[in-house]
């Protein structure tokens, strides 16, 4: 319906009934004269504007907080929606930061909330929405950081978020504040909702429909039913799951305070836990920088692996370092740090059980799993915490801990769980079949490397001696579009058991490292899609089944031998899940086996495919991360902005232009 013109262009009723002045606050501002004399003006204009937000003038001297938060939408007060946000991770937020600013206010401090929303990966999947997902990674965490440091009298920053991308924004951030301390809220999980399937499974709806293993009836009921609460992220151990173990694991947030479950009590006390520790933390004068440090990096590693994690993780891991001023971690410190740990924990998507994360915290979540990484000996124990504390004494008070006896008692009473079923002792572990989480491939068409999630391979599909080898023909798309109709059975060539997906031109300079996620769903809920491989220069997060290997690199547009594939082609993959080694190679033409020296030769021949080009629908924005990032080191390094490597780069480009053209802009001179 068209709303009427009148409503459009207002009236003079609110006109009359508005002010044109009004009554400043009462009372003064704490002023000295040693201030007026001595601070800048934007430190009395601040103590201005506090006042003038209602903030009492006699309670202007407490120390300030920046809770800076990934909140969206509109709440009303009982919870209902006024505006959706775009997913259920950021839904509640809200209320942490309420939460973490009466306990900052109560105690005499002056909190600051600040807001820097999030997109949902679920949401963009298989849309030019994903176009922009992780380049916004790298903005959110600029903005962030600028946020921060726009109030330059405070004493300390609380970051809150929870899912894909806002949470690893929020980590940079903070990263990038290190002189001030810092706390990291995680978000907390939706719950499993009963006799409903998972906010991952979901995600195959289309694909199964398609294929006729569900009605229609089915999948309208089961996507209406699978959130088990309205906030929180996903019931698995995708992205935004890893990404709150990995704050947890690197010391930035508190204890036991990944995972919990949104909108319980032990998710609310996460808000007053989180504001005391800040505090503490000031007290203290321990900054960031004295938190994350190469072990405590190293520690966030180690529990990665052990929980099996997101892939999307080997991005966002480095580019925390990287933030903090550290060395990030390279291939090999991955490949050391997997043979080190077998997966420990049963969380879906990887099963065999597959409890959800919820399920996972009440087990003992991150604080159980690095009692055994410290029994293992594996630990950087000594690092400092978001506690006050170091690791060594919070695990020890964990260990002991009432908290541990009623969660894990919680468990096996509600749910009928034995918390060793879902967080296993290592031997538990590889008696189960459990192994590393990742593998590095390398080969012909992966120089540089390739990451498969090798835990995640279905193991009907692994050969007794723990090896997985695949070899079939590749299916080439260069367009996601096309990639899941083939799956779904609606184009005119179909996915087939066997086959090898071959997607390109997914990197970053194709369309912003798009996730692939709605493919890899896809193959993990149809009955086949384990006798499936997958390869592509994009990503995915934690839902994959047969082996789907991406970062493949060099990518497509930056001359990578990928690109050079063709339909038909012979595709080779080898997985060693216990070496934690691995290949991925062009082994043959149009279903004709071919000698290495041969296929070398066919891929230095070929040009590249005619159907790769950057997305006509790439936005503006993300060419440019894309050019950043790929100076600054690409995927291998976190896709973070090096500023000196580009203004070097910067630099000698221009001179290369002014030599050519006579003029430092490349216009050539009239």
């Amino acid at each position: 319906m068209l709303p009427p013109l009148i409503d459009v262009l207002g009236s003079a009723d609110a006109i009359q009934a508005s002010r044109i002045e009004g009554e400043g606050p009462a009372g003064r501002l704490p002023l000295t004269a040693e201030m007026l004399q001595t601070e800048p003006s934007g430190n009395i204009f601040g103590l201005t504007q506090n006042a003038g937000m209602g903030w009492s003038p006699d309670a202007l001297t407490g120390r300030q907080y920046v809770i800076v938060s990934t909140m969206g939408g509109v709440r009303s007060e009982q919870g209902q929606p006024i505006a959706l946000g775009y997913h259920t991770g950021h839904w509640e937020i809200g209320l942490l930061v309420r939460g973490a600013a009466e306990a900052l206010r109560a105690a005499g401090a002056i909190p600051f909330a600040v807001y820097c929303s999030d997109p949902c990966d679920g949401r963009t999947q298989g849309t030019t929405g994903m176009f922009d997902s992780l380049a916004y990674r790298n903005d959110a965490a600029i903005v962030m950081r600028r946020l921060i440091r726009s109030l330059p009298t405070a004493s300390g920053v609380l970051g809150i978020a929870t899912c894909d991308k806002g949470l690893p924004a929020t980590m940079l951030a903070l990263a990038g504040t290190k002189d001030l301390p810092g706390v990291i809220v995680p978000g907390g999980v939706t719950l499993p909702a009963r006799n409903a399937e998972d906010a991952g499974q979901v995600q195959s709806l289309g694909a199964r429909f398609s294929h006729q293993l569900i009605d229609l009836d089915y999948a309208a009921t089961m996507g209406c039913r699978a959130c088990g609460s309205p906030g929180g992220g996903c019931q698995f151990l995708g992205t935004a799951a890893t990404s709150q173990v990995v704050a947890e694991a690197l010391g930035l947030a508190l204890p036991h305070a990944a995972l919990a479950p949104s909108g319980a009590p032990v998710w609310f006390e996460l808000a007053s836990r989180s504001a005391a520790a800040l505090r503490r933390l000031d007290h203290l004068r321990i900054s960031v920088a004295q938190i994350l440090t190469p072990a405590a990096v190293e520690n966030a590693m180690l529990v990665h692996a052990a929980f099996g994690g997101s892939t999307n993780l080997l991005l966002h891991i480095p580019a925390i370092a990287a933030a903090a001023g550290l060395t990030p971690p390279t291939v090999d410190d991955w490949i050391r740090v997997n043979r080190a740990t077998p997966r420990l924990v049963d969380a879906l998507p990887n099963g065999p059980r597959g409890f959800a994360t919820a399920q996972v915290f009440m087990a003992g979540g991150v604080p159980e799993v690095m009692l055994h990484l410290r029994r293992m000996g594996l630990l950087n124990r000594d690092v400092m915490t978001a506690t006050g504390d170091t690791l060594d004494a919070t695990l020890d008070w964990w260990e002991a801990s009432d908290r541990r006896k009623a969660a894990r008692a919680r468990l096996s009473s509600a749910s009928a769980i034995d918390p060793d079923h879902v967080i296993m002792p290592p031997d538990a572990a590889r008696r189960a079949g459990f192994t590393g989480t990742v593998v590095f491939p390398r080969g012909n068409i992966a120089p540089q490397g390739s990451v498969v999630k090798a835990t995640a391979i279905d193991p009907t599909v692994v050969d007794a001696d723990g090896v997985y080898r695949h070899r079939g023909p590749a299916r080439v798309f260069t367009d996601e579009r096309d990639a899941i109709q083939a799956v779904k059975g609606t184009a005119s060539r179909h996915v087939r058991e066997g086959d090898v997906i071959v997607l390109i031109g997914a990197g970053p300079s194709g369309t912003g490292m798009q996730e692939t996620a709605q493919i890899t769903t896809a193959l993990k809920y149809l009955p086949w899609g384990k006798h499936v491989a997958l390869v592509t220069d994009g990503r995915f997060s934690g839902l994959s089944t047969g082996a789907c290997i991406g970062h493949v690199g060099p990518e497509a547009l930056d001359d990578g031998p990928i690109g050079r594939l063709r339909d038909d082609d012979l595709i080779e993959i080898v997985i060693d899940r216990n070496t934690l080694t691995g290949t991925i190679a062009l082994v043959g033409a149009d279903g004709v086996s071919l000698d290495p020296e041969a296929c070398r030769e066919l891929l230095g021949s070929r040009s590249l495919h005619p159907g790769v080009a950057p997305h006509p629908r790439l936005p503006a924005d993300s060419r440019l991360w894309a050019a950043l990032q790929r100076v600054s080191g690409g995927s291998w390094a976190g896709c973070v902005y090096d500023v000196d490597r580009i203004i070097a780069t910067l630099d000698a480009g221009s001179t290369a232009l002014a030599d050519r053209t006579g003029s430092p802009t490349g216009e050539k001179s009239r």
